[in-house]
């Protein structure tokens, strides 16, 4: 690959393993041109998605087009916070969504895959050539439904995706594939919100590797976000994202009230939690009652379902406010395992839905984000959970931030 400079070694493998701010800054400083990251990553799919399948369609012709339209826009002197970053998208109608990500440099490579037709669970993906798999164990699923995007980002074939978050969907990938995943605020009004479907369910989202990337995909996708003052968080071509004073009192919570989660994803999370604790990032605080939410499985279900009885659902929904409301008011964040089990086989999850712990925050609407936890004995990662009030994404990236970096 040849690159600016005539190096055509040197910048191989920093284009390969850098992430999405990096790729930016080294764009816009002329080190390395968009058709370069671009290249580099289409080369890195041809050779690792055959096994993986984490792509649908690969838009080799379109993104090497977009890539030289992103070097003539830097040349010009426009200053673009993304550029040259190669994203995947989220199945074949991914790029309806991706037009501030596109005007801010990305370049799109492809769509990734999502669950296949005919299936009653959504955690898992069908790519060109077959089943996703999860890139830590093949006979492991990756979750889902951004199942594609969270494999893409794990593998190292691009440094950020988009998915789309109904029930967990980004959440979920991306405690399952190691990476970072983040859900804005959704629900009528919100500033992360696009459409959301009937009930306002669904959120935007994206899977990364860094808190870095994920922290330049929001200040992107919400513009005019004012986060509060505190230690900064670097946004390439952006004055830094700031977020409140470290460490912010927090909840833990196992179960939130009523799933059954597993020992292992429980104690590898409540280990990530002493991590943040130690970094100074989070400390604990006790709940003025301990949280017990009512189970929103049913009502999640109903809103979905066409001529549903929806009272209870609605009543669910106003119980379960309340109780993050006070939750709220005495913490900053309440932080849960992602997911209630280790990734299950290809055949299935079994009784339990892997959403247990996430979709109740689809119905109250907040921000979300799933953190890696490290390993269970299976080999396979489990994620930890943070989730903060209605539009405080800031503060999730800040507190994410102040342990990884």
């Amino acid at each position: 690959m040849e690159t600016v400079d005539g190096n055509v070694d040197a910048m191989d493998g920093d284009v390969a393993t850098a992430g999405a701010v990096e790729i930016a800054e080294a764009v816009r400083s002329g080190a390395v041109r968009a058709a370069d990251t671009v290249a580099a990553a289409l080369a890195r799919i041809a050779e690792r998605d055959a096994g993986l399948c984490a792509f649908l369609e690969v838009w080799g012709e379109d993104a090497a087009r977009r890539a030289r339209e992103v070097d003539a826009r830097v040349a010009a002197g426009e200053r673009l916070p993304l550029a040259g970053v190669p994203i995947g998208v989220k199945g074949r109608r991914g790029l309806r969504t991706a037009g501030p990500l596109l005007a801010a440099g990305c370049v799109p490579v492809g769509a990734t895959s999502v669950p296949g037709p005919g299936t009653p669970w959504q955690t898992w993906g069908l790519g060109a050539g077959g089943r996703t798999v999860n890139p830590w164990r093949a006979d492991r699923t990756p979750g889902g439904s951004s199942a594609g995007s969270a494999a893409a980002v794990a593998a190292g074939l691009v440094p950020l995706a988009t998915g789309s978050d109904g029930a967990g969907s980004v959440r979920i990938p991306a405690a399952w594939c190691g990476v970072a995943g983040l859900k804005l605020t959704n629900g009528p009004g919100s500033g992360g919100g696009t459409g959301g479907g009937p009930a306002g369910l669904t959120a935007p989202g994206a899977l990364a590797r860094s808190v870095a990337d994920l922290a330049a995909y929001w200040r992107v996708m919400v513009p005019g976000a004012a986060p509060e003052a505190g230690p900064e968080l670097p946004v390439p071509g952006a004055a830094p994202v700031t977020g409140p004073e470290l460490p912010v009192p927090a909840v833990w919570s196992a179960d939130l009230g009523f799933a059954e989660p597993d020992e292992e994803p429980v104690a590898l999370a409540r280990a990530a939690v002493d991590r943040l604790v130690d970094a100074g990032a989070v400390r604990l605080v006790r709940p003025r009652r301990p949280l017990r939410l009512a189970d929103p499985a049913p009502a999640w279900l109903a809103l979905r379902t066409p001529g549903a009885d929806l009272r209870a659902a609605h009543r669910t929904r106003a119980v379960n406010d309340e109780r993050l409301a006070e939750l709220f008011t005495g913490a900053a964040l309440l932080l849960t395992p992602t997911t209630p089990t280790a990734p299950h086989g290809h055949e299935g999850p079994g009784d339990r839905y892997s959403t247990a712990l996430t979709w109740a925050f689809n119905l109250s609407g907040h921000p979300a984000l799933s953190l890696p936890a490290g390993f269970g004995t299976d080999g396979c990662p489990v994620g930890l959970q943070a989730v903060a009030p209605h539009g405080a994404e800031a503060l999730l990236l800040a507190v994410a931030a102040g342990v990884t970096r």
